[in-house]
């Protein structure tokens, strides 16, 4: 697959007043290093002992959560009152080591004008911790996570609006990347330029061939750099 695989609109020209909007789990890094799986586990293991079930319901619960709530934590705390702030606590507890250093990503980040924000369903020390690894903290202006979402995950609307009335953003100078390709799907109904990072996880997968989807790449940097030469 080439940078840009699918294109539905002309590339935006970035200036001082756009707006690039990133997920991080498997946006920012290569899907392929596994991170996310170590939460997956950690999130079965939180199932089993909140609710105190066998390996198998509790994943059951976890996925059906997930589906149903757009995360597990969501379904948690809506059927079972768990505490949020201990559930991102244990969930996030991962060796980071699997995620290699990211130059090249820090270098395309610098070169492009306008500012620059993280959009997460995951805790903003998750976030901290990966940008740190990744070694581009310093190129975002600020994170919006799950807390300052209320608890409330994307694909919901709720999040993209606190979002924008947080940061006073102008949808149609925004420029939105996201590994999951439902999560597109609000912010370009609120007038977004809309960018899957694509991976082959199959939960990621709903939603790819919504035409809400502007541009598909499985190379952020190179897609970065055309962005910033207008290609």
């Amino acid at each position: 697959m080439t940078t840009a695989a699918k294109s539905r609109s002309a590339l935006p020209r970035l200036d001082d007043d756009s707006v690039l909007i990133f997920d991080l789990d498997n946006t920012l890094y290569p899907a392929a290093c596994n991170l996310f799986s170590q939460v997956s586990d950690l999130i079965g293991q939180y199932v089993r002992d909140a609710l105190k079930l066998e390996a198998d319901e509790a994943y059951r619960v976890q996925k059906d959560y997930f589906h149903r709530y757009g995360t597990t934590l969501h379904g948690l705390m809506t059927e079972h009152e768990v505490d949020p702030a201990d559930y991102l606590a244990k969930v996030h507890d991962i060796d980071l080591s699997v995620v290699a250093p990211a130059p090249d990503l820090a270098l395309a980040l610098d070169d492009l004008p306008g500012r620059k924000l993280i959009f997460t369903n995951a805790s903003r020390g998750h976030a901290e911790r990966v940008m740190d690894r990744l070694g581009i903290a310093d190129h975002f202006e600020t994170i919006f996570d799950i807390v300052d979402a209320q608890y409330i995950p994307k694909p919901k609307q709720e999040p993209y609006d606190l979002l924008l009335a947080r940061d006073g953003i102008d949808p149609t100078r925004a420029v939105y990347f996201e590994d999951m390709a439902k999560n597109l799907l609000p912010a370009k109904d609120m007038g977004m330029t809309t960018v899957w990072v694509h991976t082959d996880l199959e939960w990621a997968q709903a939603g790819r061939d919504d035409p809400r989807i502007d541009h598909e790449t499985d190379d952020l940097v190179g897609f970065l750099r055309g962005l910033n030469t207008g290609s």
